[in-house]
């Protein structure tokens, strides 16, 4: 059985199944089952779907954002990528069976993934938007003629205008299903994995034209529309998709995360530095100053954090760091310390930011010897972490993002065999690499830590031709055929 799973990055769940005009959707979700899909935590692209192609925590696979922390010194954290998987993924499964993969854009995947097939880039947190592949010459030679030169991604902060940048991403989308397009008909594949980034783009730059709730909202916002034209321009390229498959393909469309508005960030090291936690030898004059530029006075400093969507403390350990002050037996103390002062925090109208505090040692299987000390999503997610100070006060604000990613995602999943059909409740990210390997045949790694939501039912059975003949006949009726 050939498995083709297309990541729509960002998709929610509000409004991917609420909107009645995305028929391919609706269609997919009559055919199969559907449903919300909690993600992990931070819920965010890069730890998203590298937890859905290998079924395992964030904690598991070392990757706790964009950025982690490569060892413990105090180097600035590095953008993950390609190699920090580790773990065997889906297409490792396929690969293991002698079969073929196409990879197109799937986070992370830069430098390009060696597969046995076809690699494209996704260029995400510090990388080059020029695209790279790993594919044979002739692919390449290929996808040029098509299209001509292929983005990987767009720039949101570097972009003009938003009319500049809502055609950039329509177009960068455009040429990207293409390419998809023509890869499923003219490539040999047993699995097809592609991710369209173009729709997480949409969501930050747009949401607060889109969202009423949102505290930039203008009604009469002349990009009201976009993120709704964005998602209907999807069902569409899904629809052309499914026509290029047959009925024995199994079909996940899916989001690792959703979305949700976003008020603004927090300066969290300049808080720290209001508690006396972080400490520096000079404070700059003035501007804003990246951490990385900070003349940290290490023999007095407790704690630190890193940009992300939740913010990574990380504690200056005895015996861990090298100029570590906080010994192992304070460690506990100093998180209930920190956790009691975050969650005292208010917003810009004195309302209590609702902050939660996580230990990554009590909420994934296992963690990376690098792993931050405590996970802070502020405001339930409305606020994101920055890393600088230097701010006019602890609350900033972030013209160009709209929204932050949250849980849940949402999958919609179809095959030949599957016994489950309707909404299904009770899903999570982790379950959908079991559940994809069961329908499809193969083994599922003892690594794995999610479930297959098929695991001890009785798959459907192909009846002959007669079946064959209902199936077209229920494709004909929704449209497809």
């Amino acid at each position: 059985m050939k498995i083709c799973i297309l990541g729509l990055d960002s998709a929610t769940p509000q409004i991917a199944f609420q909107d009645e005009r995305l028929v391919n959707l609706r269609r997919l979700m009559e055919l199969g089952v559907y449903g919300e899909l909690p993600t992990v935590m931070p819920p965010e692209t890069v730890p998203g779907w590298m937890s859905l192609v290998t079924s395992r925590d964030p904690g598991s696979l070392g990757v706790y954002g964009l950025c982690n922390r490569a060892d413990h010194s105090y180097a600035s954290p590095s953008p993950a990528t390609s190699q920090s998987l580790k773990a065997p993924s889906l297409w490792d499964q396929v690969a293991a069976a002698g079969k073929k993969t196409i990879l197109q854009g799937v986070p992370p995947n830069f430098p390009p993934r060696t597969v046995d097939g076809i690699s494209i880039a996704c260029c995400l947190a510090g990388h080059s938007l020029t695209s790279e592949f790993t594919v044979p010459a002739g692919v390449i030679s290929g996808i040029r003629q098509l299209i001509g030169d292929y983005a990987a991604d767009v720039s949101i902060s570097a972009a003009g205008d938003k009319n500049e940048l809502r055609q950039q991403i329509f177009e960068m989308s455009r040429k990207q299903w293409e390419v998809a397009r023509w890869l499923l008909r003219e490539q040999e594949w047993d699995y097809f994995h592609f991710v369209d980034i173009g729709l997480n783009r949409v969501q930050r730059a747009f949401w607060d034209a889109f969202d009423e709730q949102h505290p930039r909202y203008q009604p009469e916002s002349p990009y009201q529309s976009v993120i709704a034209d964005y998602y209907l321009w999807l069902d569409e390229q899904v629809g052309s998709v499914l026509e290029l498959l047959d009925e024995e393909t199994l079909v996940l469309v899916a989001s690792a995360n959703g979305m949700q508005r976003l008020h603004g960030a927090i300066a969290i090291n300049q808080w720290l530095i209001e508690q006396g936690l972080l400490v520096l030898n000079r404070t700059p004059m003035s501007g804003i100053t990246p951490f990385a530029q900070l003349d940290v006075n290490w023999a007095k400093t407790k704690a630190w954090s890193g940009d992300g969507v939740c913010a990574p403390l990380y504690f200056n350990v005895q015996g861990r760091e090298t100029q570590g002050i906080v010994s192992a037996a304070q460690c506990q103390a100093l998180s209930e310390e920190i956790k009691s002062r975050l969650q005292s925090l208010r917003d810009p109208q004195n309302r209590p930011l609702s902050t939660l505090v996580l230990n990554p040692r009590e909420i994934y299987r296992e963690t990376s010897d690098s792993a931050p000390d405590l996970i802070v999503q502020l405001g339930e997610g409305s606020w994101r972490a920055l890393g600088s100070i230097g701010h006019p006060g602890l609350h900033v604000a972030l013209d160009n993002e709209g929204c932050n990613p949250a849980s849940p995602g949402l999958f919609v999943l179809v095959a030949p065999n599957c016994p489950l059909a309707g909404e299904y409740t009770g899903a999570h990210l982790l379950d959908m690499a079991p559940t994809i390997l069961d329908l499809a045949g193969y083994e599922i790694p003892a690594t794995m830590q999610g479930r297959s939501l098929v695991a001890g039912m009785e798959k459907k059975r192909d009846a002959g031709p007669d079946s064959d003949q209902i199936i077209l006949d229920r494709l004909a009726g929704l449209g497809y055929v």
